[in-house]
């Protein structure tokens, strides 16, 4: 080839215009965008319409194109589109306006548009660009935000932020009550302004399990305000998360439990009171049963002696009817005895193998001596059966029920006594058809000093009967209860274990 002629370029089709290229990012960059990008005559005729819009607005890009803009306006909203066509054609741009559009659907899409003109070579307004965002989640975020803050601010607890140094950085209107200070004076300060420095050393535990993801529930403390008072508070903390799940901060929900601190401190001291109250009341009547115990003692010996000088009938009546009445009066000092001994924890029990069947019938041969106007039948079919435990203290049972069976049925003069074997154990019922006894007393009758007034208001006792009843069957792991049905009587039931001793 001749050195001296000149070279040949390479042809036009080999090279792309640097027009074309960038033409061809500005599409690559418009196709991929997440945001809507739309163009439109300053008539409002849709001319192009990227796949964003097209996933927006639920319209493929040959059914936007060519059609008016107010395809996507809300009839309400028309008038929006004369504002920013007005604006546009004096080659004005028109920045973040939030606005409502709608879908294919029929839903309406909060947007946030920015609208930009498009001008020729000559430098003349043909047309609009417009980049419309989704603004949805904003808005409910914006929403979301406004409702939590109207919560935390109308709350009646204390509710505050800080960050991870501790330093406030929110504080609503119940935080100014409870300790004085307000948002301007306390956002930006130490949280240790309203903690009294001999607890300072809790802040380091609280942001310590802050640190560490952990949330502090029911905190019980103290903290101080501004005049100084001491307010006891449950508080509850909870770590601040960023997007990245990192701890940034931590909230806290302070309640004031002054009041509940008092109540329950009154309520300690008033306990307090009512059981030294108790222990002295005890004590009494410990120490006047005790008393007591001796006189009737002498009082029963001088009756036995009497007896045997009297001679004349009509004496000798008032000597046993006396005799009756003492015995009556040692049986309730010796149940008042038997009570102080179980509030002192001293109720003592003599464990011994005895046959159930003959205690019974030693009960009912007493009652028959001193009492021909009631029939005591024994219903069973077993002559003997023997169980472990403290057989006076389950004659003195079966002595309270037999009592109040005849005490409770004065115009009936039948009392049935049933012995029988159930599996493990032994159950005994005593049954009366006198009064009965309302349902809603059944659960009350074991209490101490508990009477049942309804229908026998002139019957006398103390109330203490079925009390101690209850504690020597708990104490011999049995059970004890009572069916009844008003105007025809009642069943007082126990079971005592046939293996087991008494509890000691």
């Amino acid at each position: 080839m001749d050195k001296n002629m000149p070279s040949q370029s390479p042809p036009l089709s080999d090279h792309i215009s640097l027009t074309d290229q960038k033409q061809a990012i500005l599409a690559s960059i418009i196709a991929t965008s997440d945001d809507a990008i739309i163009s439109k005559t300053l008539d409002g005729i849709i001319n192009s319409w990227n796949p964003a819009a097209e996933r927006m607005f639920g319209y493929t890009e040959a059914e936007a194109v060519g059609k008016h803009i107010s395809l996507i306006i809300p009839p309400d909203r028309l008038s929006e589109e004369d504002v920013i066509i007005g604006n546009i054609s004096k080659g004005n741009k028109i920045d973040h306006f939030e606005t409502m559009r709608m879908a294919k659907n029929g839903s309406l899409i909060p947007i946030s548009v920015t609208v930009s003109p498009i001008t020729d070579p000559s430098g003349r307004v043909i047309g609009a660009s417009k980049i419309a965002r989704d603004i949805s989640i904003y808005k409910q975020n914006n929403e979301k935000q406004g409702m939590l803050a109207a919560i935390v601010d109308s709350s009646d607890d204390t509710i505050l932020s800080k960050t991870l140094e501790g330093i406030i950085t929110s504080w609503n209107k119940a935080a100014e009550k409870m300790f004085g200070y307000t948002e301007q004076e306390i956002v930006g300060k130490h949280i240790s302004t309203i903690i009294p420095p001999e607890r300072l050393q809790e802040e380091s535990f609280i942001i310590g399990e802050i640190t560490n993801g952990r949330k502090v529930d029911h905190f019980q403390t103290v903290r101080q305000a501004k005049d100084g008072r001491q307010i006891s508070l449950s508080l509850s903390v909870s770590p601040i998360i960023d997007d990245n799940g990192k701890v940034i901060g931590a909230s806290k929900i302070a309640r004031d439990i002054s009041e509940h601190i008092n109540a329950q401190e009154e309520k300690a001291r008033l306990f307090e009171q009512v059981k030294a109250l108790n222990d002295k009341k005890d004590e009494f009547i410990g120490l006047a049963s005790h008393e007591l115990k001796t006189p009737l003692t002498s009082i029963s010996g001088y009756l036995q002696l009497l007896g045997t000088i009297v001679t004349d009938e009509k004496g000798k009546r008032f000597v046993a009817k006396t005799i009756l009445q003492v015995k009556k009066l040692n049986a309730l000092v010796s149940d008042l005895l038997d009570v102080s001994s179980i509030e002192a924890g001293k109720l003592r029990f003599n464990i011994e193998r005895f046959d159930i069947r003959q205690v019974i019938e030693n009960v009912i041969e007493l009652f028959a001596h001193g009492n021909n106007k009631h029939k005591i039948t024994l219903e069973t079919d077993i002559s003997e059966l023997y169980v472990n435990g403290d057989a006076h203290r389950i004659e003195q049972v079966i002595n309270n029920l037999l009592t109040n069976a005849i005490r409770y049925a004065p115009g009936s003069n039948q009392i049935i006594i049933s012995l029988r074997r159930e599996k493990n154990n032994i159950k005994v019922g005593v049954r009366d058809f006198g009064v009965g006894i309302p349902p809603e007393k059944l659960k009350q009758i074991f209490s101490r000093f508990y009477r049942v007034e309804e229908g026998s208001p002139n019957i006398s006792g103390l109330g203490i009967g079925l009390f101690l009843s209850e504690e020597i069957i708990t104490r011999h792991n049995g059970e004890i209860w009572a069916e009844s049905e008003p105007g025809k009587g009642s069943t007082f039931w126990f079971t005592l274990p046939l293996e087991d001793t008494i509890t000691k």
